[in-house]
């Protein structure tokens, strides 16, 4: 893995999806080692999905599939335990 510097992209579809991934990537790695320290946590973030929803509005709006997200990340986090 190399430290390249590079421009943001023209596309500010393909620069949104790549910070989201930077983003999810870290955060990830984030919740793996706070999880390490507090295995309630996993649980206590799981409780707290009720409270979760999905910010667009209209037709498009899908709570129970940013909730369904969030549980695959915390399936993954147990799993890696």
């Amino acid at each position: 893995m190399s430290d390249q510097t590079s421009e943001p992209h023209p596309d500010p579809v393909t620069e949104a999806r790549r910070r989201e991934m930077a983003t999810e990537h870290l955060l990830f790695g984030t919740m793996r080692f706070l999880a390490r320290q507090n295995p309630e946590l996993l649980n206590e973030l799981e409780g707290s999905l009720v409270h979760l929803w999905d910010t667009v509005e209209g037709e498009a709006r899908d709570d129970e599939a940013v909730r369904t997200i969030a549980r695959r990340m915390l399936k993954g986090l147990r799993a890696e335990r």
